[in-house]
């Protein structure tokens, strides 16, 4: 609208579609609105909703323009003023649990998804980081662990070794014992002075023979012991869990299992029930029977070997002995021998499978799987 009436020319009009580029923001896009003006000076509003400004963050943010400006010569001078123009209603207008979640002075409910999203992305993100780093983390300590299972049964297998020479080594002293007591036992009756007095070859001694009376050693005791270190430090530990479950019951039977119990029960309590009966009758009887006892000396078995030959507790007790020895305790030992070697064998197939894998991040992988 354009009016010649007044002496200044007056006009109106619409601003349907207008963009500015670099003016301050470095986009205003679809402007729309009205202007008007008399003379050289013009004023106008631009407050349509599809009023859009992007800043130099690349973000879009609906606006209000309202300005005034003038013509002078060729040049047109404008001053504006933008005015944020969300959408969405006034906070003042909402409930109390929506005003609790809203930012600024309006709610946008597009506005508020955006930023639900994003939070559900971040979070997810947050979650993702700190459960995938707690894994690494904890893996790692997992692959650690896993290691020394492994050089734990490998420790494992080399006690078994050490427990199998110790039954060797012990089945043959035994069998040395054996075979003094047994040789003692079967002459007791013998009519000879030096029945209780025995011999073994020796070098350092003038005739080459170290003379000795086997009895004077019945107190001695010698129980069954092995080592087992090394199981009873990984027993709880973690270790067996590398093991199948058969092999793990077959390690438990080797260090705690009743056969091993009874083999440690026979060369220690009832062994030393019969060492301890041995001294009692020394004690109570043979100190009042005869003018001196030194059962070290081997004088005192050749001068009393009539009094200890009718001592017949004494034989029997060397009986009974003997008796536990060659009918129970070696049976034991050789038993005992044969379960550590056939343990070996399970360890040595566990620890081929276990040094075949390797790992992978979280999975453990066995080639011959």
């Amino acid at each position: 609208f354009i009016s010649l009436n007044a002496s200044l020319p007056k006009y109106s009009g619409f601003i349907r579609d207008l963009d500015l580029h670099d003016l301050y923001f470095r986009e205003i896009n679809n402007l729309s609105g009205d202007f008007s003006g008399k003379g050289n000076n013009i004023k106008f509003i631009a407050n349509s909703d599809s009023s859009i400004l992007k800043n130099y963050s690349q973000n879009f943010i609906p606006v209000s323009i309202v300005g005034e400006g003038n013509i002078s010569g060729s040049a047109f001078n404008l001053k504006a003023h933008i005015k944020n123009k969300s959408a969405g209603i006034e906070k003042e207008k909402l409930s109390w649990f929506v005003k609790l979640i809203t930012l600024g002075d309006r709610f946008d409910i597009k506005d508020f998804f955006d930023r639900f999203k994003k939070s559900i992305v971040e979070f997810v993100i947050l979650v993702f980081g700190v459960t995938v780093s707690f894994g690494i983390e904890q893996q790692g300590g997992v692959s650690d662990n896993r290691a020394d299972g492994i050089e734990n049964l490998t420790n494992l297998r080399e006690e078994i070794d050490n427990i199998i020479y110790y039954t060797d080594e012990y089945t043959e002293n035994l069998s040395w014992i054996v075979d003094f007591y047994n040789k003692q036992y079967q002459k007791w009756e013998e009519n000879n002075d030096n029945v209780f007095i025995d011999f073994m070859e020796d070098e350092e001694e003038p005739d080459g023979k170290y003379y000795f009376a086997p009895m004077s050693l019945y107190g001695n005791r010698n129980p069954f012991n092995p080592e087992r270190v090394i199981f009873d430090a990984i027993k709880l530990d973690g270790t067996f869990r590398l093991l199948p479950k058969e092999v793990g019951l077959e390690m438990t039977k080797i260090y705690d299992g009743v056969e091993l119990g009874y083999l440690i029960e026979n060369t220690g309590k009832i062994e030393e029930r019969f060492v301890n009966q041995f001294k009692d009758r020394i004690a109570n009887r043979w100190v009042y029977d005869l003018p001196f006892v030194d059962i070290d000396d081997n004088n005192f078995w050749v001068e009393n070997r009539k009094y200890i030959q009718n001592d017949k507790f004494m034989k029997y007790i060397l009986y009974q002995r003997l008796d536990l020895w060659q009918y129970q305790v070696f049976d034991q030992l050789e038993n005992y021998k044969a379960k550590l070697i056939e343990s070996t064998k399970m360890l040595d197939s566990v620890i081929a499978v276990r040094d075949s894998e390797y790992e992978f991040i979280w999975w453990v992988l066995n080639p011959k799987d």
